[in-house]
């Protein structure tokens, strides 16, 4: 996308798509720049449950490009991410993320 957002659809959904204003439930997985899963949802074996406007930029503009039923992988830039902060210990500054996303639900 313009913003540096990269949205790979690895399986279309049929769905609605979620705007910034509704809640949404998936499963994911995190990893960093070199491939180190550092969050997922499918590990603790519960999708999350959130508000689409409530999470980092990239998630909420690459939520809304996908379909209920949907996967997609978004590799997130770190300004869309958490910055030059990071989100330490995990998560370094700078850091470029890449999720696996599953769209399970739109609320």
């Amino acid at each position: 996308t313009s913003s540096g957002l990269v949205v790979l659809h690895e399986a279309e959904g049929s769905g609605a798509s979620p705007t910034a204003s509704d809640r949404v439930v998936v499963h994911y997985e995190g990893r960093n720049a070199d491939g180190i899963a550092f969050d997922s949802s499918y590990a603790r074996g519960d999708p999350a449950t959130f508000a689409v406007g409530g999470v980092i930029p990239g998630w909420t503009e690459g939520l809304q490009l996908m379909r209920v039923g949907g996967k997609a992988r978004l590799t997130i830039p770190s300004h869309l991410g958490y910055g030059d902060k990071g989100s330490p210990p995990k998560i370094p500054a700078k850091a470029t993320l890449v999720f696996t996303v599953e769209l399970l639900g739109v609320e």
